[in-house]
């Protein structure tokens, strides 16, 4: 919702939740390759290069707070294409909802110094377990 400036930017005026099915989000797991090489995860950049194959690309970004400083935590970005769209939109999405007045109502408090009251209309976030296999293909770290 931060990045959309509370759904005050020009263009990003609503936020929506979407929620997807674990079978679907798992597929794009699996068929996912990180936007960048790391010589920690890949062999060879040849071998990051054939990766790229894949539909869905994985970027790990500096998570924020509600002042948008960065935390010592990474946020998962997951982009889809080809196939992986297609499956998103026929297959994985569970429900769509409306959070634009949540985001509204989130930006008034931060601006108005309220954040304990803030935090409290944030999603609730928990862990996702990886097994093993997923969290290589990810480059989670533990």
């Amino acid at each position: 919702m931060y990045r959309c400036g509370w759904a005050t930017k020009p263009g990003q005026e609503r936020v929506l939740a979407v929620e997807v099915s674990r079978e679907g989000f798992d597929w794009a797991l699996e068929h996912s390759a990180l936007s960048h090489y790391d010589p920690s995860i890949h062999p060879s950049h040849a071998e990051w290069e054939r990766s790229m194959a894949q539909p869905v690309r994985i970027q790990w970004d500096p998570e924020r707070d509600l002042h948008f400083n960065p935390l010592p935590h990474r946020a998962i970005q997951i982009g889809l294409g080809g196939e992986a769209v297609d499956r998103y939109v026929d297959e994985w999405v569970v429900s769509i909802s409306d959070v634009t007045s949540t985001a509204h109502s989130i930006g008034a408090l931060v601006d108005r110094g309220l954040l304990s009251e803030a935090a409290k209309l944030l999603p609730a976030e928990s862990i996702y377990p990886l097994g093993a296999t997923l969290s290589k293909v990810v480059g989670a770290t533990g």
